[in-house]
């Protein structure tokens, strides 16, 4: 460490939680912050979940209730993904389970 920034070899690299290499090429479902959802084919991603998703499609919330979601939908095309804003990813053909990631396993 020199003039008290860490190089980079001393940084540690953020790992994701997630796997999502194996949804590359295939459709997901994404939900944001602020209820807007969309679907589309991800064709990348990066530590922080930002997505890049191809032939997007936006679904239109209620203008009455925007808890609700109609079944109007807007062709976004190519698009990104800020990771910070993505609250939910499944895939678009159903979820599978997983093993909760932050439950410790404690022995006997």
């Amino acid at each position: 460490m020199k003039n008290g920034f860490s190089s980079d070899k001393e940084k540690k690299k953020k790992e994701s939680i997630f796997d999502l290499s194996k949804y590359i090429d295939k459709t997901i479902r994404v939900k944001f912050q602020g209820g807007r959802e969309a679907s589309g084919v991800l064709k990348g991603f990066d530590p922080l979940l930002n997505l890049v998703l191809d032939g997007t499609i936006e679904y239109m919330r209620d203008p009455d209730d925007q808890l609700k979601l109609t079944e109007d939908t807007r062709q976004l095309g190519l698009v990104v993904c800020r990771g910070t804003s993505v609250v939910l990813i499944c895939p678009q053909d159903g979820m599978e389970a997983i093993p909760n990631p932050f439950i410790q396993q404690h022995d006997g």
